[in-house]
């Protein structure tokens, strides 16, 4: 994917639990913070709660802690506080053979709301079953949490939610660039290990859009510079991670994602429409690698006799007519297609999620005004998000929640997050990675998702602990309630398999 698709995708973790206590106080008082512009932040404060959910008709007891932990500098002074809530179930004795999932969003400068209210966490958002806005906003139990089989943290990187520098004047060059996020995020999981005793524990780490070049280069971080080995690893709607992709083969890749949103859109022929979807991708997959990618290698050395098959093909697949293709010489943008699709009804289609239709002021143009999912989501997550916090968790302060932070200008050299992610998996034995995708996705499109998995593994020595899944969704797979059955329990199943047998060594 591009960079600035990456800087327009924001997903997926956040809300849950908890009550008052400031750590090292017997009795403290009420954390109701006002945080006025220039003001320090308080960087260490946690507010804790009881609750219970129902998880596959078994009630569940559980604490949730909300709050801030520091970020230091190299003199040991905090120079931000990192927002988090975590979520134990009770009872638990043996918290050594107790899973913890570390869980990410993307932007990269949204904060885990979209995961915890939408995918693992024990409350969700109120939706219809599609994942649309519904009145009066608000959230309910989440009877597909994994939190009947892990514990989950949820952090909110600087100035996404509440997180912030301490002062408006920190320098911001540690903490808004690839590796700087992951450096010192690191950190932070560290302290929060050690603080809550985890050190034992299976590990794992989850992580949506950008949240996924995160959690990819979080893996070899942690083990290089924390000593800290995971279990799992999970990429959720995955970006390029770092990993090449230019000329044909970008503008080939697309093609199996263009056919997904022409199938659900109904713009398919009769043939290829009548099928079901998974049925009909493998052909377009297998076109766009054996025959798609070389014709455009050749530019404009393609015969007028290849130009026009290839065109027709392009064209079948895509549900847009061969002269649209061939006045734009086989490459369809993804602006373009999602402009062009749906023109003749006079609707656009979504980014991240090709199922939701939006309406411009002309009907002429070559993209589309604006991201009709995207403002959906916000329009129901923002308030769910702060109606969780303050009236569930009890957390209180005046600080906005950032559901959008700046964290620009973001530094996007040196991404090597994708083989960071294979060199940490090379190191360990027991890490194992699993990656969702939803097929309606135009932002981190599936079949990219696929590419990159393929090139992870070059050598193919380690695919036996690799996983690829598709759902018929978009960026945020789990916002269909079918979706979130499924996906919910293929994680449950991918934390439980990738939890070594008792006295299982780690060796090849």
């Amino acid at each position: 994917m591009k960079n600035y698709f990456l800087t327009l995708i924001a997903f997926c973790i956040i809300l849950f639990s908890a009550k008052a206590q400031a750590p090292a106080q017997a009795n403290p008082p009420k954390n109701t913070q006002k945080i006025a512009p220039g003001r320090i932040v308080h960087t260490d404060t946690t507010v804790v709660t009881k609750h219970t959910v129902t998880i596959k008709g078994q009630l569940i007891s559980y604490t949730a802690t909300a709050g801030m932990m520091p970020i230091w500098d190299e003199e040991g002074r905090p120079t931000a506080g990192v927002f988090y809530t975590y979520y134990e179930r009770d009872g638990i004795q043996d918290k050594a053979n107790r899973p913890l999932v570390i869980s990410f969003n993307g932007g990269p400068g949204t904060p885990s709301v979209w995961m915890e209210l939408g995918y693992t966490g024990p409350r969700m958002l109120n939706a219809d079953d599609e994942g649309y806005p519904v009145e009066p906003y608000g959230f309910k139990e989440n009877q597909n949490s994994i939190l009947d089989v892990a514990d989950i943290v949820y952090v909110d990187p600087v100035n996404t939610g509440y997180s912030r520098t301490v002062t408006p004047e920190t320098p911001k060059a540690g903490f808004f660039g690839v590796n700087e996020d992951i450096k010192y995020l690191a950190e932070w999981i560290n302290t929060f290990v050690t603080r809550e005793n985890r050190w034992a524990s299976p590990k794992f780490l989850i992580g949506e859009s950008y949240g996924t070049t995160r959690v990819s280069g979080l893996a070899l971080e942690l083990q290089d510079a924390q000593w800290m080995y995971l279990n799992g690893v999970v990429l959720v709607s995955p970006t390029d991670l770092g990993i090449s992709r230019s000329g044909p083969v970008s503008d080939a890749l697309r093609l199996p994602y263009f056919a997904a949103t022409a199938w659900y859109h109904k713009k398919l022929p009769a043939d290829l429409q009548g099928k079901e979807l998974t049925t009909i991708l493998p052909e377009i997959e297998d076109f766009t690698i054996n025959e798609y990618i070389p014709a455009l290698s050749r530019g404009g050395y393609l015969s007028d006799d290849q130009k026009k098959a290839i065109a027709a093909k392009v064209a079948r697949y895509s549900g847009l007519s061969e002269k649209v293709v061939e006045d734009n010489n086989l490459v369809i943008s993804y602006n373009l297609f999602w402009k062009e699709l749906l023109r003749d009804q006079g609707f656009t289609i979504g980014r991240l999620d090709s199922r939701y239709r939006g309406i411009d002021r002309q009907t002429a143009g070559d993209g589309p005004d604006y991201n009709p999912e995207l403002t959906t989501w916000l329009q129901e997550f923002t308030p769910a998000i702060n109606i969780y916090l303050r009236n569930e968790l009890d957390y209180k302060t005046d600080l906005k929640y950032n559901m959008f932070g700046n964290v620009f200008p973001w530094d996007n050299k040196n991404d090597h997050t994708g083989e960071n992610l294979r060199q940490a998996i090379a190191e360990n034995p027991y890490l194992h990675l699993l990656i969702q995708s939803g097929y309606y996705d135009g932002a981190c499109d599936y079949f990219n998702a696929k590419y990159s998995l393929w090139q992870l593994d070059p050598s193919g020595r380690l695919k036996d602990r690799l996983k690829w899944e598709g759902y018929k969704s978009g960026h945020m797979l789990y916002l269909r309630k079918d979706d979130l059955a499924v996906a919910a329990e293929n994680l449950r199943k991918f934390i439980l398999g990738a939890i070594p047998k008792q006295g299982q060594p780690a060796k090849y």
